[in-house]
């Protein structure tokens, strides 16, 4: 993994320890590159990245300065980004109330509801692996993802309201709501500096975690249970708080993300894709909010 998310594996804006510009340089949207292909960078914080908009086509010369100067309707914005953000959570919001009515979770049809939620799951998996190979974001596949993604969680959701404990849900959704404003403001406010040695350290818990998790699912399968235990009782609560940290690390690497795009010029279409980065992310922080919050009420 070179990113929080996959869709920025290969960009490589860099304004490590809160700097601006490349190897001490101010960024300048448009301007030459430095002879490296800004898709082979593994590491978007390492020293030396360059502008991966360095030789963006919509950035006209300016044959009076002699400098290339960016086109500002073709730029990304802060407001390009919330917008598009907006269409996707709103797109898993509507499938996942869709499927919470129309998908019924009770014990007679409860097998059939979990078969069509697993087979979303693996559509928007599948969606998204798509979408991170691409070179240039698909808003189709991008809202794709949102609405399979939203029929799995609505039918998870109204499962554990139903069996669980009512209004766990409404409190997994605040839950996550409360983490994406935490991490906002304590980025903004500079608490938290995204640079390459938390780079480092957040994908190497990723990795750790991922793993541990599969292992953990695969001798559920073979062996039956909960197999090696970290999804219940108290490593299961431990494990929750730890995922939901490092979906607030991934929300602080999402929001560098984004504010480098815009820093550095890039097209207003790449807005997408800090859509589908934040919203895979808020999806990893409301399923580990909602595990843990199931495995509190369910030991009341």
């Amino acid at each position: 993994m070179r990113s929080s998310n996959p869709v920025f594996s290969r960009r490589g804006f860099s304004r490590d320890n809160g700097t601006a510009g490349f190897n001490g340089q101010q960024p300048q949207a448009g301007g030459p590159a430095v002879g490296t292909n800004p898709y082979a960078t593994g590491n978007p914080y390492a020293e030396g990245a360059t502008n991966p908009y360095a030789t963006n086509p919509y950035a006209p010369q300016d044959t009076q300065l002699g400098a290339p100067q960016q086109a500002r309707g073709n730029v990304m914005t802060i407001d390009d980004v919330v917008s598009r953000t907006a269409m996707t959570l709103g797109t898993v919001v509507l499938t996942a109330v869709l499927s919470w009515l129309l998908l019924p979770v009770d014990p007679a049809n409860l097998g059939k509801s979990y078969g069509i939620a697993i087979g979303a799951a693996l559509v928007a998996l599948v969606l998204s692996l798509v979408q991170s190979f691409k070179r240039k974001p698909s808003p189709a596949l991008i809202l794709g993802y949102a609405a399979f993604e939203g029929v799995f969680l609505g039918v998870i959701s109204a499962a554990v309201s139903t069996y669980i404990a009512d209004g766990v849900v409404i409190q997994a959704v605040l839950g996550t709501m409360a983490v994406f404003a935490g991490v906002l403001v304590a980025y903004k406010m500079g608490w938290i500096r995204v640079n390459r040695r938390f780079y480092g350290f957040v994908m190497a818990a990723a990795m750790g975690f991922m793993l541990l998790m599969v292992t953990n699912l695969l001798f559920a399968v073979f062996a039956g249970g909960d197999g090696l235990g970290f999804r219940s009782g108290g490593l299961g609560i431990l494990f929750g708080v730890i995922g939901i940290i490092l979906g607030a690390c991934f929300l602080a690497l999402d929001f560098k993300q984004v504010e480098d795009g815009v820093t550095y010029g890039a097209p207003r279409e790449e807005a997408w894709l800090a859509a589908f980065g934040l919203t895979m992310t808020l999806v990893w922080i409301y399923l580990e909010m909602l595990r843990l919050l199931s495995i509190l009420q369910g030991d009341d």
